[in-house]
């Protein structure tokens, strides 16, 4: 028997797929993953993908020539908007009183990296610069605690995928994503050694 589960590809003893939740969505998310969140054990992609029944995650860093995604881009039925924080960028949560959204439906991506990698995926991916950008509300904050975070109000990627379809598709309860977030971090924080987390990540060191 393989050591790791085949559906959320974390370590048996480690899988989280007791705790997801099956979610319908009616804004497609579209997840551009970095090459080097693929397989990290604390990644929160996986959580979307597997929860949503709208969700489609794709493995790169240069997005330009991606045979898929130029497909979706391609598709007039649908508006699509990718959630990076600019000057320009138009709050989700005005998006979402808007008309903008009403008369196509509507695809938004996200980018799966360290702030970092996402940078370099925005820049390699020359097709993703002619789409309008979104961003969250700034005073949202993450809980993302046993990972490094450049700022009290970065979000891992399946809190920004909670709060922005929370926003987009307010009638519905997304709550089950942060749950099976939270019960990752429960798990992990379980598996320091006493002190560890509260020395390297509480005090910030």
């Amino acid at each position: 028997m393989s050591r790791y589960c085949s559906q959320c590809g974390k370590s048996r003893k480690a899988c989280i797929c007791q705790w997801v939740v099956p979610l319908g969505n009616e804004i497609e998310l579209i997840i551009l993953q970095h090459t080097s969140e693929e397989h990290r054990p604390l990644g929160t992609a996986r959580i979307l993908n597997l929860s949503l029944n709208c969700c489609t995650c794709l493995i790169g860093e240069d997005f330009s020539n991606d045979a898929l995604l130029n497909e979706y881009l391609a598709d007039d039925h649908y508006q699509h908007f990718i959630l990076y924080p600019s000057e320009s960028s138009l709050c989700l949560s005005e998006l979402a009183n808007s008309s903008v959204t009403k008369h196509k439906k509507m695809r938004l991506i996200l980018l799966d990296g360290t702030w970092k990698k996402a940078y370099k995926m925005w820049q390699l991916s020359t097709n993703l610069h002619c789409l309008p950008t979104v961003k969250l509300p700034e005073d949202l904050q993450g809980h993302y605690t046993i990972r490094k975070a450049p700022s009290e109000n970065s979000l891992s990627t399946v809190e920004a995928g909670y709060y922005a379809l929370s926003l987009l598709e307010p009638n519905k309860d997304f709550s089950p994503l942060l749950n099976v977030f939270e019960k990752m971090i429960e798990f992990q924080i379980a598996q320091m050694p006493p002190g560890v987390f509260e020395k390297n990540y509480l005090k910030g060191e």
